[in-house]
């Protein structure tokens, strides 16, 4: 007889309907999501500290390149047999991130060298053919590089860690990652996506996986002063309103009228980053996150069956791969913005779920491919130091630069 484990859900209230409070969401325990051996390892801080103080150490070691300077995201896609240069400048920007934030960055001179050299990559890629704000392909990734060294850069000036003699090259790279997010934005609906079968200049539709990230990287620039299109930003915000189906789920791509239909399983990673995406502007609510955080939990499993699996979107519900990392890592976030007595349990849960799919080496990936544990490692890690990360820059028209 197969025993069933049950679940209670800690919201109050939420989009999602089915979800409200003294709904009691049964969940068979051959699909409830794996624990790890100690489930109080996962919430301990000793527990989670060695785990980042591991990572960091397997992130030095990942570093590679002609200079030691990259840690490349590995996918399917390639651009004349190589790794795009957009997944090589937003991996790297991800990784040396996760070495920022890691408590001891001040003290530990062979992070700070890896740093270096990265920062220096990130801020050289400027001159890389392709990463150009022309694009002549229909579907091309160079915008995870504007994204991610983007975040990247920005909290490296926050946390006042630029390296010596990088200053100017620093600035002169934010200000081109901000005009290239500008200038391929999309046309006439707003937000990004990286596949646009009518080309960059005619009207496509966004992917909100990519347009919540863009968004947020915007806020922060004009949080730190720089000049950001106010209208630019008003497309992408409503574009991802638009994306959002009455269930709470979002679309893959577009419009909630360009799909029949999205079922929740198939969309917890995007829900994450879009909610929190549109509440930094005002344009969601903690009810909504709370609702998106819950339904991450209960579909989890899902996420995990496509986890290090080939292929991308596979049927039921959809899902890629590449979504496990990421979701983490805005479900963390989303996390920080509840209210404070609500954010220890989530945490908790968030952890435990973390820690059921690290590897035995200490790293993290949920690809096929043994290099994208430097993105799984450090998405891993970004997410387990999020409580004690800066809080998210918000957005309104009248305070942009």
């Amino acid at each position: 007889m197969r025993t069933i484990r049950t679940l209670v859900l800690l919201c109050t209230t939420t989009a999602l309907p089915g979800l409200a409070l003294g709904v009691l969401v049964v969940i068979p325990t051959a699909h409830a999501p794996t624990q790890p051996e100690s489930q109080e390892d996962a919430s301990r801080p000793d527990e989670i500290a060695q785990a980042i103080e591991r990572g960091v150490r397997l992130l030095i070691e990942m570093q590679e390149g002609k200079t030691e300077a990259e840690w490349p995201y590995e996918g399917v896609y390639r651009v004349h047999g190589e790794i795009p240069i957009g997944y090589r400048v937003g991996g790297s920007g991800i990784a040396a991130l996760a070495l920022l934030q890691a408590r001891g960055y001040p003290d530990d001179e062979r992070r700070q060298q890896a740093v270096s050299r990265a920062t220096e990559f990130i801020v050289h890629s400027v001159d890389h053919p392709l990463m150009a704000h022309q694009f002549e392909a229909r579907y091309d990734v160079r915008g995870w590089g504007y994204t991610y060294g983007l975040t990247y850069l920005l909290a490296l000036r926050k946390l006042h860690y630029m390296p010596d003699g990088l200053e100017e090259d620093i600035g002169h790279a934010i200000r081109f990652f901000i005009d290239g997010l500008e200038a391929t934005a999309i046309p006439e609906r707003g937000g990004w996506n990286y596949s646009r079968p009518a080309g960059f200049n005619n009207p496509a539709r966004q992917a909100p996986f990519m347009t919540g990230p863009s968004l947020q990287a915007l806020f922060e620039a004009a949080q730190q002063g720089y000049e950001v299109d106010p209208e630019i930003v008003e497309a992408g915000l409503n574009a991802l309103q638009r994306a959002r189906t009455p269930t709470g789920s979002f679309v893959y791509a577009g419009d909630q009228g360009d799909s029949s239909k999205m079922p929740v399983p198939g969309s917890v990673g995007r829900m994450l980053v879009a909610e929190v995406t549109l509440y930094l502007a005002g344009r969601s609510t903690i009810e909504r996150i709370r609702g998106a955080i819950d339904a991450f939990v209960v579909h989890w499993r899902w996420l995990d069956d496509r986890r290090a699996k080939r292929g991308t979107h596979a049927l039921p519900y959809g899902i890629a791969p590449y979504y496990f990392h990421f979701a983490h890592y805005y479900a963390a976030q989303a996390v920080e913005l509840l209210p404070e007595h609500d954010r220890g349990e989530y945490r908790r849960r968030i952890n435990e779920l973390l820690f059921s799919v690290r590897l035995d080496d200490g790293s993290w990936n949920d690809r096929v491919f043994a290099r994208s544990a430097n993105y799984g490692t450090s998405m891993a890690m970004l997410a387990l130091l999020m409580p004690n990360a800066s809080s998210p820059a918000r957005w309104s028209v009248e305070a942009a630069p």
